[in-house]
């Protein structure tokens, strides 16, 4: 007995569910410039390392005689495979079938899957494309909406690595499940909403293209619901694999480390002069992270949405470290609430994955005025110092130039080491002294004869104590540990991270407080 006819209809099965929607609806997403499922998975694993699981599953028609009349594959394809010879699953949206919305199996397989990742303990890859629900879901009944695969990502979140990619148009809750997410990113081309244009019409009376409803710069720049934007599907899929190349498999595991030659003792010259002495000057502070950091190691977290904060992924000597900084170039470094959202997620991230953070530090305090104070910034100010505290990764500060009010304050974790070096250029207070001075000393000022010659001599006296070099004088909570030659950074953080290998190794598991997306 041989059960070769049963293995070639296994293959001629198999063979149709490739063919996804068929040939038409294959050319109509082609023709959109967007990638199959099928082609999108191919890009993301090593050559012939995708393993498919529930090939099979779909929408069966049979005859009288049981032969197999039609098959409509499942709108989800899902699998694992290697990723940069890494271990890890994915599943992603086939928008041939069904626009990609949910059918009798999806749910089901996405849910497979996410299990998967809990119990092998692999990264998780969702590439998103689909129309979420439907009105025709349950057949000749209506449903009670449920998501089951929501509670499984709440426990992945604080276990294994989970990425998402919108590389479509993606509405309901596959728009919102690309958000419960450690980092997303989608392509120019795409777009992802709660509810699509003709559900806006009909409920709000307004007419609007999916495009500017839900494109890249109004989810990018403006709401924070993707981190990063990306060219096309090909540039998504490196970034996906880049990001995925500073994290481990899994909280029980550090992050990998990988040989280098930049040399760790490496001491720039450009860093003695690249802070201006006004401090009403700005500069580059990606160029600055660039004579720190290994050579071409950054990779931005969230580079478009609270710009005034850059949150990175990057290496020192070859090992991954998460880098927090200020950028001057917008809102002067003042930190708002969007830069205050970002920092908390990059915070609790880094503090998962257990990767050491840097915070190089230039922040004049939180942004002042009406349009701040209607966004919550006292709020989202404790927000981000519960996380820091609660973090047990270690930390390092080096403080750049400027650490004033709640925001300078928040510059390292009290409860721990709060190990600080500071550059000469480095200047901290409660309040900054442009203004500070006049709200400490207005009755003085405004008695003199001259008040805008008393109000700079107030300033210079303050300026002067300002000093990193008195501070450093009195060795105490309240001050730095070192001021260091701006050239030293390098091989000063260096050293850090080579040291902070040793405490992760005995922090190896789930953090007491899961990640929140």
């Amino acid at each position: 007995m041989s059960w070769l006819d049963d293995v070639e209809e296994l293959r001629r099965r198999q063979e149709i569910a490739r063919q996804m929607g068929g040939p038409e609806r294959v050319a109509r997403q082609h023709a959109k410039g967007r990638l199959t499922i099928r082609e999108r998975l191919d890009l993301l694993f090593d050559q012939s390392s995708f393993q498919e699981i529930g090939t099979l599953a779909g929408k069966a028609v049979y005859g009288d005689d049981g032969s197999l009349q039609s098959f409509t594959p499942s709108s989800v394809v899902m699998g694992y495979g290697r990723i940069d010879g890494q271990t890890a699953c994915a599943f992603g949206n086939d928008f041939t079938v069904k626009g990609g919305s949910s059918d009798e199996n999806a749910g089901n397989k996405a849910e497979f899957l996410m299990r998967m990742a809990k119990e092998r303990l692999m990264p998780l890859v969702c590439l998103y494309d689909g129309a979420g629900g439907s009105v025709s879901e349950g057949g000749d009944y209506t449903i009670v909406p449920v998501n089951f695969g929501w509670a499984t990502l709440t426990e992945l979140m604080g276990l294994v690595p989970v990425v998402a990619a919108n590389l479509g148009t993606s509405a309901g809750w596959i728009a919102v499940q690309a958000a419960f997410s450690h980092w997303n990113v989608m392509t120019k081309n795409s777009e992802l909403f709660v509810a699509g244009p003709p559900l806006v019409e009909r409920g709000l009376f307004q007419s609007i293209t999916k495009e500017a409803l839900g494109n890249y710069r109004v989810h990018a720049y403006q709401s924070g619901v993707i981190d990063n934007v990306a060219e096309d599907e090909q540039d998504a899929i490196r970034q996906i694999k880049r990001f995925l190349s500073y994290l481990p498999s899994n909280v029980w595991q550090q992050p990998p480390r990988i040989e280098t030659e930049d040399d760790p003792n490496r001491r720039d010259e450009e860093l003695i002069s690249i802070i201006p002495e006004d401090i009403r000057k700005i500069y580059d502070i990606r160029k600055l992270l660039r004579h720190i950091l290994d050579q071409d190691s950054l990779f931005e977290y969230a580079p478009y949405y609270g710009r005034a904060v850059v949150t990175g992924l990057a290496r020192l000597n070859g090992y991954p470290v998460a880098i927090i900084s200020n950028d001057c170039q917008h809102l002067g470094g003042a930190q708002d609430a969007p830069a205050a959202e970002k920092m908390l997620k990059f915070i609790d991230l880094a503090d998962t994955f257990h990767l050491p953070i840097i915070y190089l530090m230039d922040a004049p305090g939180y942004m002042i005025g009406l349009d701040s104070e209607k966004t919550g910034p006292e709020r989202k100010a404790v927000r981000v110092h519960a996380a820091m505290h609660q973090a047990t990764t270690p930390w390092v500060s080096v403080l750049l130039r400027r650490s004033f009010g709640v925001a300078g304050a928040g510059h390292g974790q009290y409860n721990h080491l709060n190990l600080r070096f500071a550059w000469p250029s480095g200047r901290w207070g409660s309040l900054p002294i442009a203004g500070g001075a006049m709200a400490e000393f207005r009755g003085e000022i405004e008695a003199a004869s001259d008040p805008e010659a008393k109000r700079i001599e107030i300033e210079k006296r303050l300026a002067d104590l300002g000093s990193p070099l008195r501070t450093a004088n009195h060795f105490s909570l309240m001050g730095v540990e070192e001021i260091i030659d701006p050239r030293d950074t390098r091989p000063i953080l260096c050293e850090f991270a080579r040291q902070a290998q040793a405490v992760t190794a005995t922090q190896l598991g789930p953090k007491y407080r899961m990640m929140r997306p």
